[in-house]
């Protein structure tokens, strides 16, 4: 695996957990909007949107990532890659809209971090992680 590419999945990775525990201390701040607000609040568009970048292409820059490492075992897990793709997809689309709201309230965040999509990208990523270690 090229660095650049280890290093362009890390940073996704560092995103998407870093939004995720913002998102959690966001959520119970119990704010009604985001809007006009300082402190947390001023801060959750940039991370949702910092998360909404990490997911685009995920899937794909996860599959590079396995097949640089061990091409036949990739092929062997495709369908575990298949479904980083598809919940990364659904997470990202949850994200789009939260961020598509003109106030984003702490019980909307609070709801999608309860997403199952979301929940679901997550695990893929710690289990990425651990395999990746290895």
């Amino acid at each position: 695996m090229s660095r650049k590419t280890g290093r362009n999945l890390d940073e996704r990775i560092d995103a998407i957990e870093s939004g995720y525990e913002f998102m959690l201390a966001y959520a119970a701040q119990g704010r009604d909007t985001d809007q006009g607000a300082s402190g947390l609040a001023s801060e959750l568009r940039g991370f949702l949107q910092a998360m909404e970048q990490a997911l685009e292409g995920l899937g794909a820059t996860v599959r590079a990532n396995a097949k640089a490492l061990d091409a036949e075992a990739a092929e062997r897990s495709r369908a575990f890659f298949d479904a980083v793709d598809e919940d990364a997809k659904r997470a990202q689309g949850v994200i789009r809209l939260a961020l598509s709201q003109e106030g984003i309230s702490s019980q909307l965040i609070d709801n999608v971090n309860a997403s199952i999509h979301l929940r679901a990208l997550l695990t893929d990523l710690f289990v990425l992680d651990e395999v990746l270690k290895n």
